[in-house]
């Protein structure tokens, strides 16, 4: 399902069009949450809801194969999905009971070459690969998911250019993202732009939207999940990241969805540390 550009930033991977550095590896530890009683139905209209919540734990990875190959992963290693017991107001007879699964959660693993490279617009094309670790039917009740069942393929072309002598940054991607089980394919754009106010502090904007095709089966998915068919939404993530030294810093990033179908209607928030390993060529 590419859960990491819905997650973890709501927006692009950490390079963008810039291939790592040869040797070189970036990681994040990062811990998402988003809890809600509203989700956008089929029409992208809101509705009340059992209140539902995703935790995800997760590992993020950037290394420098070569020059212009960059390997990523995303491993969310411990993932959370709950449902809220429902009571009634008179009587407090429980009408619902609550529910919870944990297991590991949908992985992603991409390959990024860089086409453009040391110019004022690097260009790079990626594929990614969507492997269903998640848990589809969890729970007592069956529909409680840490992930949707699918294996899918994403082909991407990401371009970024810097601009204030290397203190800002703009980033851009679009997508193609193919999906198995009778799931509908989808089209993705996103852009990022980026600011080094101070040597320790960076703020970003991320936009990221996830358009179905609308040409695979109408599956019975859970209608309180955020792994269904025909999935979209546009998110908007402003993200904070605080250095601690040029190899080490914490981030935060508050997630919100203007417009979307058939996922939860309430912010994400995540929380994170990276850490960034320089190469040698």
């Amino acid at each position: 399902m590419l859960f990491a550009l819905l997650l973890g930033s709501f927006g692009l991977y950490a390079g963008g069009g810039w291939p790592a550095l040869k040797g070189s590896t970036y990681l994040k530890f990062n811990q998402f949450v988003i809890r809600s009683g509203d989700y956008f139905d089929p029409n992208g209209d809101i509705i009340g809801i059992s209140t539902s919540s995703i935790y995800l734990s997760s590992i993020y990875a950037e290394h420098g194969v070569t020059d212009k190959l960059t390997a990523v992963v995303y491993l969310p290693f411990f993932a959370r999905a709950t449902l809220n017991e429902q009571k009634s107001a008179s009587t407090g007879e429980i009408l619902q009971p609550g529910d919870a699964v944990n297991s590991i959660g949908d992985t992603d693993v991409t390959f990024k070459y860089g086409l453009i490279t040391n110019k004022p617009i690097v260009v790079s094309a990626g594929i990614t690969f969507g492997l269903p670790f998640g848990n589809p039917e969890g729970g007592e009740t069956g529909v409680l998911q840490t992930g949707d069942g699918e294996f899918n393929v994403m082909l991407s072309v990401e371009a970024s250019r810097s601009f204030s002598r290397g203190k800002g940054y703009v980033n851009t991607l679009v997508g193609f993202n193919n999906r198995s089980e009778n799931f509908s394919d989808e089209f993705r754009i996103g852009a990022e732009v980026g600011y080094r106010f101070t040597q320790k502090l960076l703020a970003a904007l991320k936009l990221y939207s996830v358009n179905s095709l609308n040409n695979g089966d109408d599956l019975q998915t859970p209608s309180n999940g955020i792994f269904s068919n025909n999935i979209e939404y546009l998110a908007v993530t402003p993200e904070v990241n605080y250095f601690f030294n040029e190899s080490s810093g914490i981030s935060a990033a508050v997630g919100f969805a203007p417009y979307g179908r058939r996922v939860l209607a309430s912010p994400s928030f995540s929380l994170g540390v990276f850490f960034n390993f320089s190469g040698k060529k």
